[in-house]
Parts: structure tokens; sequence; C-alpha cells
């Protein structure tokens, strides 16, 4: 990795985001990547998006999958998140899961989940942003997202009683 490389990755870490799981039942067998690039695009039409790294030799599996379920992941959650993050090894061991009727993956207890199709990849750099059409979708209110901020995952403390 060059110099450049390693302080864009460095000051990039200093914008926190939250942190999504991108899966689909693959074969009957649920896939997924974790990613702290997921971003509402459109109320109308309903877009979604997430950078995926060309690198990936996941995304190549989901990518023709008819439907995927997005789940931002709940402060509560940083072990899913921690498993679905890895590079290697089976992402769902230990992690629950559940399967739409369209074939999309959610982890149940997120803070909000999202049922979309492929719409469309936009190459960009070393990455494509890859942008969903929202099919369905739901929050649960009272669940903190997870956070993740300078390589570590966070959870937001609530604000401070006004005086």
């Amino acid at each position: 990795m060059t110099m450049l490389e390693l302080d864009l990755r460095r000051v990039y870490g200093a914008y926190p985001t939250g942190v999504a799981v991108v899966a689909g039942l693959v074969a009957g067998e649920p896939v997924g990547i974790a990613a702290s690039s997921f971003v509402p695009v459109s109320l109308d039409p309903p877009l979604v998006s997430v950078c995926v790294a060309h690198s990936s030799t996941t995304w190549p599996r989901l990518r023709a999958v008819p439907r995927i379920g997005i789940s931002v992941l709940g402060a509560h959650q940083e072990a899913a998140g921690r498993r679905l993050g890895a590079r290697t090894g089976d992402r769902f061991a230990g992690v629950p899961w559940r399967s739409t009727a369209n074939g999309g993956v959610l982890i149940p207890g997120a803070a909000a989940w999202y049922e979309c199709g492929v719409e469309r990849h936009v190459p960009a750099g070393d990455h494509d942003i890859v942008i969903f059409r929202v099919h369905d979708l739901d929050v649960t209110p009272d669940v903190a997202p997870l956070v993740f901020h300078a390589g570590g995952f966070h959870r937001l403390e609530p604000p401070a009683a006004a005086v």
C-alpha cells in the first residue's frame, strides 16, 4: 500500500458510518458482506447504494441474486459485525439470520432493514457503486445503530439532557 493510500485510509476513517450487511441466498446458503459505505440515495424512486471493491470475491456471487437484504446493524450486534466483516471463513457461523420470500438475507434485531434488487453498477476507481431499488423496508426505532469510526466499532451516546 502506498503512503497516499495509507493516508487516505486514515483520513477516510475519520468519518463515522453505520455498518450494513449486504446479503442474499446463493444455492440456499446465506452469502454476504459487511459494508460501511451504505448510503440512502433517492426517495423517488426509492434507491440506496453500497460501494463494493473490485477485489471482492463475495460480490460476484451476490450480484445476480434477485433480491438482496441490507441490514443496518444495531449497537448490540458488534460481534455479528466482526464475524460478517471477516475476510475468510463462514461469515454466518453463529450469526442469526432470516431469508425473505424473495431470497434476501436479513439479520434479526437490526436497527433497520431493506429488501432490494440491483438497479445499476457504476464503476468508480477500485470500487463499483452498486445502486439498489428498495422493494421493502422497516426500522426498529428503539435500536441504536452500530458505528464504524477510525478502524473500530463504536456506540452512540444518548444526548445529554438539556439543563
